[in-house]
């Protein structure tokens, strides 16, 4: 199989649609076992509608990127710069199809780049996300605590940059 360039750029208005087709389809993949389909569906129609990602593409303080291999957007990042020196990754999501050939660590690395007076970076994964968790933490991600969000536990991790 051909290994294709990935081109990390800020995501466009016209970019959307496909951000949002992305994350349909790796919360499903991901998350359909733990809480459902119909759960992912609902989860998904909100937050990640082409209107409610409309209004986080020009932000400020935020990083809205996108990964692309050939023509396809093939992940997506979004950070938030707001607790400086700490930039916190609140989505990186990669396609399936495209996962394990390092558009994560790629969209990991522009995010940080925006941000140069990052020193930490943090997140939340889902507890019983054993992709995501082992992801991180091959990228040198620590976990510092749990959270809860919508009642289901997350392990907060940190990656410190100095």
């Amino acid at each position: 199989m051909e290994q294709r360039k990935t081109h990390i750029r800020q995501a466009r208005p016209n970019d959307l649609a496909d951000v949002r087709d992305l994350l349909v389809e790796t919360w499903h993949d991901t998350y359909d076992g733990l809480v459902g389909a119909e759960t992912v569906t609902r989860i998904t129609d909100e937050w990640h509608s082409v209107e409610a990602l409309s209004r986080q593409l020009d932000l400020p303080d935020t990083a809205f990127l996108v990964a692309e291999t050939g023509s396809r957007i093939a992940g997506h990042v979004f950070a938030n710069a707001r607790e400086l020196p700490v930039l916190v990754i609140a989505r990186l999501y990669i396609r399936p199809s495209c996962q394990r050939r390092g558009v994560g660590k790629a969209l990991l690395e522009a995010a940080v780049a925006c941000y140069p007076r990052a020193r930490t970076i943090r997140l939340d994964v889902e507890a019983d996300n054993p992709k995501g968790n082992a992801f991180y933490r091959g990228e040198g991600f620590r976990p510092a605590g749990e959270v809860f969000h919508a009642g289901i536990r997350h392990i907060r991790m940190e990656k410190n940059l100095d």
